[in-house]
């Protein structure tokens, strides 16, 4: 039949996607317990679990970013059964992983002078800065987490990936119980014991997927593959994950930008903001889980050579994911009020709550839709254009329109959040382009070993 090559590809990115699904769910799952947790102490300590959050998740994600690279670089030499390739490149990302702890730690320190120059909360800025630093421990090895997951999705074993998680997710809700309410003899810290209790279960999660997948990443990691500490190939990778870090910036910087924003509005705002952005954030895991399978999927086909099957595996992708997010627009917009009161019982938080979950309800597909196609263009192994696209979307369309929104046409939160939609329908309309754009063309491998520049997309 016509349509079985689509299906076929369709099921193996689902298998692929659906554990990595619940690795990302389990990922938000830490965030979203520390919000529900802190939630029952105060507004003041929720917006500053929401701020602390924000800052801490934008130096982290700069990182994550950069190691993004081994999704076209493990893939793509998986895909062409250059082992030896994809060994050196999970070495040089453990390596990278290393080098960038320090530039993320440095974003960290001085979080309280530039919350207070931004004009946070006074009554939130000591809680919130308390937070960003007592997540300085979990910075290496949520980075070294990353390359070990990223390393084990291109290999298609992901059983270990979930057992980590799950783990990490029930020590997490045993830590806050503990460090936030001070129970077991332990001080009630608050909110910023909710960010010891990540540290601490960041530290266990990738010490537990090591663990979990000795079996799989014992041939890659031993013995040090010769010419893995060459600077050249490093560098080569640094440049291809470098854009990936940018977009990621430009886009959480958009969504940590309007939080600093609400910040003007008041407190109660700051804390709405975090109900919607939470949940927003929580059906974004799974087009990102797709996204990422889509990147795993497209890179083996390019290491094969696969035109054909490169463009199977990205519109596979494509569907499930707005498929997905089209379900959930339906459910933000039907029921906000039913989903702030799993958040918080104040009721001025909770009505400006339910302004703001239609709004994310709206922008659900757009949000899908770019997320998988950026997968699809790392797996490509081009990360340049997207970057900039990230800039003209969400910089020159989304933020224009939120500012002009919420402080000149007076229309508050609600106001800042209709500029998110416009920027990620901005984004989503142009990362499909360039998707459709580089698969009428024959597909290559990217080699971090030669000259970055003969790797440069068409």
């Amino acid at each position: 039949m016509a349509g079985s090559p689509f299906l076929s590809e369709t099921r193996s990115t689902l298998q692929l996607a659906v554990p990595i699904v619940l690795v990302q769910l389990g990922m938000m799952a830490m965030g979203v317990v520390d919000t529900v947790m802190v939630g029952r102490i105060s507004a003041s300590a929720l917006a500053a679990v929401a701020i602390g959050n924000l800052y801490a998740f934008a130096g982290l994600v700069g990182g994550m970013g950069v190691l993004m690279a081994l999704d076209p670089v493990v893939a793509q030499a998986l895909g062409a059964g250059d082992r030896e390739a994809a060994a050196r490149g999970v070495q040089r990302g453990l390596i990278l992983a290393a080098l960038l702890s320090l530039p993320v730690a440095l974003s960290f320190l001085p979080v309280r002078l530039l919350l207070t120059l931004l004009r946070q909360p006074p009554e939130v800025i000591p809680d919130a800065a308390g937070y960003v630093w007592a997540s300085l421990p979990g910075i290496v090895p949520f980075l070294a987490f990353v390359v070990l997951r990223q390393s084990l999705q291109a290999m298609h074993r992901t059983a270990p990936i979930v057992s980590a998680i799950v783990g990490a997710n029930v020590l997490n809700v045993v830590l806050n119980w503990m460090l936030i309410f001070g129970h077991a003899g332990f001080p009630a810290l608050g909110a910023v014991g909710s960010a010891w209790a990540t540290s601490a279960s960041r530290l266990a999660m990738a010490a537990g997927l090591f663990v979990a997948a000795r079996a799989d990443l014992g041939p890659v990691l031993r013995p040090l593959r010769p010419g893995v500490l060459d600077r050249a190939p490093l560098l080569a990778m640094l440049r291809l994950g470098l854009p990936i870090a940018f977009q990621y910036q430009l886009e959480i910087g958009a969504f940590a930008t309007i939080g600093l924003l609400m910040g003007y509005l008041g407190t109660r705002e700051v804390a709405a903001h975090q109900i919607a952005l939470n949940l927003a954030s929580l059906t974004f895991m799974v087009p990102l889980g797709v996204s990422a399978a889509a990147a795993v999927r497209v890179g083996h086909a390019v290491g094969r050579e696969d035109t054909v099957g490169a463009r199977r595996a990205a519109w596979a992708a494509i569907a499930l994911g707005v498929l997905f997010m089209g379900s959930m627009a339906v459910a933000l917009i039907s029921v906000p009020r039913l989903l702030t009161r799993a958040y918080t019982s104040e009721p001025s938080v909770a009505a400006v709550a339910a302004v703001l979950i239609p709004i994310a309800g709206f922008f659900q597909v757009f949000d899908g839709l770019q997320v998988v196609s950026a997968g699809i263009l790392r797996g490509l192994g081009d990360t340049r254009a997207p970057m900039i696209i990230n800039v003209l979307g969400f910089w020159l369309v989304g933020m224009p329109v939120s500012l002009a929104l919420a402080f000149h046409l007076q229309a508050g939160p609600a106001g800042l959040w209709w500029g998110l939609v416009a920027g990620l329908a901005a984004v989503a309309l142009l990362l499909l382009g360039r998707v459709v754009s580089r698969l009428r063309h024959s597909v290559r491998r990217v080699l971090v070993e030669r000259e970055p520049a003969e790797n440069a997309p068409v």
